[in-house]
């Protein structure tokens, strides 16, 4: 299974936590670090698609921000999921493919009884929608969280735990009421 791992991290040379997980990863995940790929914001959408198109299972890696993603994500998004290709009239070049996220909330507070009120699960939900709409098998998210205070020992454990999740043949499929 081949495995791409589009990691969207802004600020990539001051990351502890998604520097540790991309690393702790086997080379036989390729890694592309997007914003330093892209670091003027535009975005090869042929290149992209054909990434995606050699990929069984691809992975958005990324902070959360403000309950969501970090902009060039979006913007990804936008550019790369085209009418036509990922979704609508013959676009199904994505059917069949899974999407795992690996995301890395800096607080441990979520949750119905902590600060947040929302599970880090539910502010994904977006990402649900879409891998429904452009016919990927959206898969459980890997969740680092607390990402601003984890230890480096339990660092250390999650980014091991975090290339043997990527590695497994068969990945739990994230319910719609999960």
């Amino acid at each position: 299974m081949k495995t791409v791992v589009l990691l969207f991290h802004p600020n990539y040379a001051q990351s502890r936590v998604n520097k540790t997980l991309a690393q702790a990863l086997d080379d036989d995940i390729e890694v592309r670090n997007m914003y330093a790929l892209y670091p003027d914001g535009k975005i090869d959408v042929a290149t992209e698609k054909k990434v995606m198109e050699a990929a069984d299972r691809v992975v958005l890696q990324f902070p959360i921000m403000w309950y969501s993603s970090p902009a060039l994500l979006k913007q990804w998004e936008d550019e790369v999921l085209e009418y036509g290709w990922a979704y609508g009239e013959n676009g199904d070049a994505l059917h069949g493919k899974e999407l795992v996220l690996a995301v890395s909330p800096g607080a441990n507070n979520y949750g119905r009884d902590n600060f947040v009120k929302y599970t880090v699960t539910e502010l994904l939900r977006p990402f649900q929608a879409t891998s429904r709409l452009i016919g990927m098998t959206y898969k459980k998210p890997f969740i680092t969280i607390g990402a601003s205070t984890i230890s480096d020992d339990d660092l250390t454990q999650q980014a091991s735990k975090y290339n043997e999740y990527l590695h497994q043949a068969q990945l739990a499929t994230l319910g719609d009421f999960e």
